[in-house]
């Protein structure tokens, strides 16, 4: 019972999400032959929101809620992230859902995007496998 308030944090996201059009099939494809701004809009901002968030945590050392301070390690560049952002990508364009959205699109009712949740944890745990063989 305590952990309600995340159910009720992932309707209300998912609802966004829906009532936004960013997990409109057709939104992504737009996007992806670069015919609307309105993902790259919605993506920017987050982007943007992000930088400021971990500015602003970052400048005025801002704690958690239970008081330990919060810390953002720096990461080195790896070119196996640009591989997996070619497929991730690649994957986003050819199924027209991008996993966080992924259950949105279920709960609206686009029922075939049971196939890509599915496909998702599949890839997740192959990931999983061969991850000490990747290049990292």
């Amino acid at each position: 019972m305590s952990h309600i308030k995340y159910l009720f944090a992932g309707l209300l996201f998912g609802i966004v999400l829906v009532k936004s059009e960013v997990i409109s099939w057709f939104r992504i494809q737009e996007m992806f032959r670069l015919q609307s701004f309105h993902m790259y809009g919605v993506i920017g901002s987050a982007v943007a929101v992000g930088m400021l968030s971990v500015w602003l945590i970052k400048r005025f050392k801002i704690k958690t809620i239970g008081g330990e301070p919060i810390i953002i390690p720096d990461k080195e560049f790896n070119r196996g992230n640009v591989y997996g952002g070619l497929i991730f990508g690649l994957g986003w364009a050819i199924t027209g859902a991008c996993p966080g959205p992924l259950f949105a699109q279920i709960g609206s009712g686009f029922m075939v995007t049971s196939v890509t949740l599915l496909s998702a944890i599949a890839g997740t745990w192959v990931y999983g496998l061969l991850r000490d063989k990747l290049p990292h």
